[in-house]
């Protein structure tokens, strides 16, 4: 049986999960896990996992891509709003959401004050940590023109992953909180795969990881 306290970090691989246990430096508060890739594998490994112990927190982390202008390489980004960004139907006069089907929810919020608290304790250690909605995705983006698309439709869009939304859908589930994290290993936009910088990356989740210890123990 897990400790009352536990929280839960649900990345997507092992390099993910590796990166927040280096931060975490055996605080025994956490349990990491790698879920693998994609909402559907968040959402179900996430349920798994809460169905079979106590948690306090569910914590969606990993790399990801950051949208111009709002999240640069190597930074963070903590969502205030993990929102579901494809799940809807394309109409001839664009995409509606499920929220504008009448079909459900496709947002999910975050806890304002441990964000804006954890958001600050990265900022004092002389970490660059931006908050705002990051999108879970089925499919990464790929061209500027879907990146600005995204961009408009979700104002202020700060970064992008494929998770999020399973491991907060889970978590809702279990009437528990949750953040999600991402490290910004590359633009959203157009691949350019020798401009991304996974390993930088992986460093500033680790480093993000360390923090998290001060925010939520």
């Amino acid at each position: 049986m897990n400790n009352p306290a536990t929280i839960l970090v649900v990345t997507a691989v092992e390099a993910e999960k590796e990166a927040v246990l280096r931060g975490l430096a055996g605080s025994s508060k956490f349990e990491v896990i790698a879920a693998g890739v994609g909402s559907a594998a968040a959402a179900s490994r996430t349920a798994k996992e809460l169905a079979s112990g106590h948690y306090a927190w569910v914590i969606s982390a990993g790399i990801g891509g950051g949208f111009p202008g709002h999240a640069e390489t190597e930074t963070l980004v903590i969502a205030d709003r993990i929102i579901a960004a494809d799940l809807g139907s394309e109409t001839p006069d664009g995409f509606l959401s499920v929220d504008e089907l009448g079909f459900g929810s496709s947002v999910i919020q975050t806890p304002e004050e441990i964000v804006h608290g954890f958001a600050h304790k990265l900022q004092a250690a002389g970490i660059t940590a931006a908050i705002g909605p990051i999108l879970t995705v089925s499919t990464t983006t790929g061209t500027k023109e879907k990146a600005e698309a995204l961009a408009a439709r979700i104002p202020g869009a700060a970064a992008e992953g494929m998770e999020g939304f399973g491991a907060a859908r889970a978590a809702a589930d279990f009437d528990l909180p949750v953040l999600e994290i991402r490290a910004i290993s590359n633009s959203v936009g157009p691949r350019d795969r020798e401009a991304w910088k996974i390993p930088e990356a992986l460093r500033a989740l680790e480093t993000a990881s360390s923090i998290l210890t001060e925010v939520l123990t």
